[in-house]
């Protein structure tokens, strides 16, 4: 009899950061849970904030909710683990689920050679 663990390699289209539970990491999950399909889930010390697609930390959005300046430092201080391709632009983080939706960013060519 063989059986089989984590063999499921279908496309999820998904990503996904876990932020720890403070009081900036909570409002920071707060926004980001308005946002269209994004699901949170709440452990003790920490929130994971998981959707399709891409996940975009506006940083001038967050900002604007937490009343202190908010920017990759912050996002790298209360962040841990992530999922998907992450890029840190001057005015935001964006988490992408295909690395082809992020190609522009991160120097992939889409292009067979």
């Amino acid at each position: 009899m063989s059986m089989t663990f984590g063999s499921e390699a279908s496309f999820s289209n998904m990503c996904g950061v876990t932020l720890m539970n403070t009081p900036v990491g909570r409002v920071v999950a707060e926004v980001m849970g308005r946002k269209e399909g994004v699901e949170l889930t709440e452990y003790p010390s920490m929130i994971r904030v998981d959707g399709p697609k891409l996940l975009d930390f506006d940083y001038e959005e967050l900002s604007d909710a937490l009343g202190i300046d908010f920017d990759g430092s912050v996002f790298e201080e209360i962040s841990s683990t992530h999922y998907g391709r992450m890029v840190h632009l001057d005015d935001k983080t964006i988490l992408f689920a295909s690395p082809e939706d992020a190609a522009e960013y991160i120097g992939f060519d889409l292009v067979a050679n």
